[in-house]
């Protein structure tokens, strides 16, 4: 199994800016794709951003050009660093993996506990 856990969360002002990490553990290796997803209370999950074993990226419309992915393979870390936050990016958002290629919110194979990002105006 793989376990997920995300840090970084929290509450900032609009236009401000926060870095989320996802710490991974287990079957590492059974992951191909990693990503980011989240929710707001009455919402649908929103796919925001993945990358792919091979450092291929994607991004949601609504954060391209603020938030970017990164990964730490040496410490098996993903990263999310948002900036430019706005009180829409309010969500609990969680870390998530997948045995594909590519990451989709149709194929959530792991994902952690979530942590709150509250942006406020």
């Amino acid at each position: 199994q793989v376990q997920l856990v995300e840090s970084g969360g929290g509450l900032v002002q609009a236009g401000g800016s926060l870095r989320l990490s996802c710490a991974a553990s287990g079957s590492i290796f059974s992951i191909n794709a990693r990503g980011w997803y989240r929710q707001a209370p009455g919402k649908e999950r929103e796919l925001v951003a993945t990358i792919s074993s091979g450092g291929s990226t994607y991004y949601a419309d609504s954060v391209k050009g603020r938030f970017t992915i990164s990964r730490d393979n040496a410490k098996n870390t993903l990263y999310l660093q948002m900036n430019s936050l706005k009180p829409e990016d309010t969500a609990m958002y969680y870390c998530a993996a997948s045995r594909a290629v590519i990451l989709t919110i149709a194929r959530l194979d792991y994902w952690g506990q979530g942590t709150q990002v509250t942006v406020s105006s």
